[in-house]
């Protein structure tokens, strides 16, 4: 098989039909060794093929970076605010409010164990992959936002679709401009985390509030 054609069918399998599978009802066990094969995959790929080093890139520009990425939170922030207020303000803060530990818990493990695996695959991999197979490099950036919401189908939730997509688009953009998977990492942890600790965590498929840890 050609390259190209590999790394079309390696697209279609990774991307679309594993993450809609996860919509479908079957067990965990098989869920989880689907994940976590495809997720080994991808690190042997980007380590033996790609050659990828895992190293913090040098001449970053951390203060611009910041600059953007705490413009954009305040913009997130007024947003999301005024969302969960007016659709069930009693939501407003509810975690940090009711159980701060549990809110820094969620936090840290959210950041560590799914935000930079996510990014691994989807910025990291995805652009490592598959930019050349584009020319039209708008599209490109639109698509990885496409299966970026994809891989969030299990939720089977619209709010999660949406908000995943949009923030897709950020992050491949942000991956784009850096080409640092740390950075990426960081603005996706970000943006999660405030949506955790404005009270979002229920809508968008994680009844936080009901946790007792």
């Amino acid at each position: 098989m050609q390259e190209t054609q590999y790394k079309l069918v390696e697209f279609f399998l990774i991307f679309i039909i594993v993450p809609v599978s996860f919509v479908i009802e079957f067990p965990i066990w098989i869920k989880m060794t689907i994940g976590l094969s495809g997720f080994l995959y991808i690190i042997f790929i980007l380590l033996r093929v790609e050659k990828e080093k895992f190293r913090l890139s040098q001449g970053l520009d951390w203060k611009t970076f910041f600059k953007q990425t705490l413009l954009k939170l305040l913009i997130i922030a007024i947003l999301t605010s005024l969302y969960v207020y007016f659709t069930n303000a009693s939501d407003l803060f509810i975690v940090m409010r009711e159980n701060p530990w549990l809110w820094i818990r969620i936090l840290f493990f959210y950041s560590i164990f799914s935000v930079y695996p996510q990014e691994l695959i989807y910025r990291t991999f995805y652009f490592k992959r598959y930019e050349t197979l584009f020319k039209n490099k708008k599209q490109f950036l639109f698509i990885n936002a496409i299966v970026f919401s994809l891989a969030h189908l299990f939720f089977k939730r619209t709010l999660v679709i949406v908000l995943t997509f949009l923030g897709g688009l950020l992050f491949a953009f942000t991956y784009k401009k850096t080409k640092s998977t740390v950075l990426v990492s960081i603005e996706h942890a970000i943006y999660g985390c405030w949506l955790f600790t404005v009270g979002m965590g229920e809508m968008l498929g994680f009844p936080a509030s009901d946790f007792d840890m």
